[in-house]
């Protein structure tokens, strides 16, 4: 778990309305991970503030998120090492299952964690500088913050392992083709389109967001037949709500719905 409040030379957060946007703030260090920027991720999507529809991530000075940040990476023995790994992979399933929508906003670096954390997100920007890297085997390491899966199961293990390999990069119109980013826009466009997708997301009805950000991925791990019956049981419990009922009247009534 987090510990503390956010420290401000992590993560900024900044809240207009129910859209709350966290500025990774380590310019210098291209926004590298360490243990208080992983903290500060646990802090806001274990305890979110109240009110809170909609999250835009991106960094500053440039780039999103450089991955691990070397010059402070501490020797562990193997025990400490799987337990480190394991608190990422915790952090990670909290910012893609808090069951807030994440809208990342991908500049610059991209790279190995960075990756990590931006495909634990939901919607994903790109602009033109953008570069998607997974370089562990120049640093003779291997992805610890769930890369294996979430990475893997965009563009399959055969390509990830490739990537590893060589440490190639990817940038944003390949970034689309791969599924690493759903947009690519220039830098100019990226945040504004950024704030209007997480304006029409947070405008939704709230257990329909709710159900689409924890069963899908689920129902994609299952098989056919378990992953059919659970698309029948979250089809069931999502047409009974007052959303979908208001979903219905507005449709009918020809406007925009207004679920809150």
């Amino acid at each position: 778990m987090a510990t503390g409040t956010p420290a401000p030379d992590t993560i900024d957060i900044g809240i207009d309305a129910d859209i709350a946007t966290l500025t990774f703030n380590r310019p210098d260090k291209r926004n590298a991970i360490n243990d208080a920027l992983v903290d500060a991720l646990d802090e806001f999507f274990s305890n979110p503030p109240k009110g809170i529809n909609a999250v835009i991530l991106t960094g500053s000075g440039g780039h999103f998120c450089a991955g691990l940040d070397l010059a402070e990476h501490e020797q562990r023995d193997p025990i400490d090492n799987v337990f480190h790994s394991r608190n990422w992979h915790a952090v990670m399933d909290r910012i893609e299952f808090s069951g807030l929508p994440v809208v990342s906003v991908l500049r610059g670096a991209v790279i190995g964690g960075g990756l990590e954390i931006a495909t634990a997100t939901h919607v994903r920007i790109a602009d033109p500088t953008v570069r998607f890297q997974l370089p562990e085997g120049r640093r003779g390491i291997f992805v610890g913050g769930g890369a294996t899966v979430r990475v893997g199961n965009i563009i399959g293990a055969d390509r990830m392992r490739e990537m590893m390999l060589t440490g190639r990069s990817y940038g944003a119109d390949e970034g689309i083709a791969l599924g690493l980013s759903h947009y690519s826009v220039s830098a100019e466009e990226a945040l504004p389109l950024a704030h209007k997708l997480a304006r029409k997301i947070a405008d939704n009805a709230p257990f329909s967001n709710y159900l689409m950000i924890q069963a899908l991925p689920r129902i994609n791990n299952m098989s056919q037949g378990d992953g059919l019956f659970t698309e029948s049981l979250a089809a069931a419990m999502s047409q009974t709500t007052d959303g979908a009922k208001e979903g219905l009247r507005a449709f009918l009534e020809k406007r925009e719905p207004k679920f809150r």
